[in-house]
C-alpha cells in the first residue's frame, strides 16, 4: 500500500463519519409550516424533503453559514 492508498482510505473514513455525525444531527419529527427567522412560509416540498425543518431554505442557508463562521 503507497501513499495514495492510505489518503485515499483517510479520506473515505472521514467522508464517512461525516456523513454520520450529518446524519445523527438531523432534526426528525414535524416541520414547522412558517420559517422561525422570517416567518414566510415553509414550502410543503422542503417540509417532505427535510423532516422537522423549522426554517426557508434561504434562512436555513443564513444559519448554516452562520454557524459554519464560529
Amino acid at each position: 500500500m503507497d501513499d495514495i492508498d492510505r489518503a485515499q482510505g483517510i479520506n473515505e473514513q472521514l467522508q464517512a463519519d461525516a456523513l454520520e455525525a450529518h446524519s445523527r444531527r438531523r432534526t426528525v419529527g414535524e416541520s414547522l409550516t412558517e420559517c422561525e427567522d422570517c416567518e414566510e412560509e415553509i414550502p410543503a416540498a422542503r417540509r417532505k424533503a427535510v423532516p422537522g425543518c423549522t426554517r426557508c431554505i434561504d434562512c436555513q442557508r443564513k444559519f448554516e453559514w452562520i454557524q459554519g463562521r464560529r
